[in-house]
Parts: C-alpha cells; structure tokens; sequence
C-alpha cells in the first residue's frame, strides 16, 4: 500500500514530516503506524501512536492498519509502563480540533502518584487540567525519554 503524502496545515503530518521540528524524534515505525512523543502539556513519557497515512476516522482505517492498531497500541502502553513505572497508562482516541476530524492519533498517557497529588480529578478532567496549566515536559528529558523508549522498541523487533 502507498502512503499518502503529508497534508497541508497538519500539525500530526507536520511533524511526521519534519516540517515541525519533533523533539525526541520518531520512536518507532511499523508499516502502517509511527510513534512519537506527545508535543502538548500530557506530560513526560505521553506518546502518540499515529498513522502515517492522514486519516480523520477510525472507520477510514484500512485492514491493515486496523490489525497493526491494536498490537501497536498495547506495546507502547507496556514501554511506557516499564519506563515509567506508572500506575496506569490512559489510551484515548483524539481526533478533533475546535470540532473538526482531525488526523487521528492515540494518546499513551502515565498516570503517576504525584498526579493524584497534583491535580484534583482523574480521566478527562486530569488531562484538561494539565492542558490549562500547560506546563510543558522539558525538551532534554524528552529526549532522554525517547531514546530509552526508541532502545525498548528495538529490543522486541
């Protein structure tokens, strides 16, 4: 299968494409998918787990990529969980901006004891509090983060 081309005014293709510097770099490509590091407020070790075809629906997803979506899925949350040694790892879909479908992308999200501690709600609420305060993890510990998650994706392939 041929992979689209990156598409105008896309922050998730912009950055696949190195039109927008990503820091920490990609961590992982399979045939269908990429992983990088979340580049909004979700905190250190927030990954993203992306096509690298510009799809607005999980419906628009080809068999392909569907069947690598979910292995894909679950051995990020299991680097982030061993990187971390996190107490939870959130997956959600996003896939809106102000109302609009947007590139999909799945949010690999630690949930840590100082987040309890932190913030007042979990869930949605614990992550729009975080975008409020918007309190962005610092670039070298991104980078730091990414090459050990870039070494743990390369020991299972």
């Amino acid at each position: 299968m041929e992979i689209d081309s990156p598409k105008p005014e896309c922050y998730a293709c912009d950055l696949s494409s190195s039109r927008i510097p990503l820091v920490g770099g990609q961590i992982y490509e399979s045939k269908y998918w990429v992983v990088e590091h979340c580049m909004g407020p979700l905190g250190l070790g927030t990954l993203i787990v992306k096509p690298k075809r510009h799809v607005l629906h999980v419906w628009d997803l080809t068999a392909g990529e569907l069947q690598e979506m979910g292995p894909l899925i679950g051995r990020t949350s299991h680097v982030v969980r061993q990187i971390t040694a996190c107490e939870q790892v959130y997956v959600c879909l996003w896939s809106h901006g102000g109302f609009q479908p947007v590139h999909i992308h799945y949010v690999i999200q630690p949930i840590l004891p100082e987040h309890r501690k932190h913030y007042e709600k979990a869930g949605p609420a614990l992550q729009m509090q975080m975008f409020q305060e918007a309190k962005m993890p610092e670039p070298n510990l991104i980078e730091e983060f990414c090459e050990h998650a870039r070494s743990m994706f390369n020991e299972d392939t």
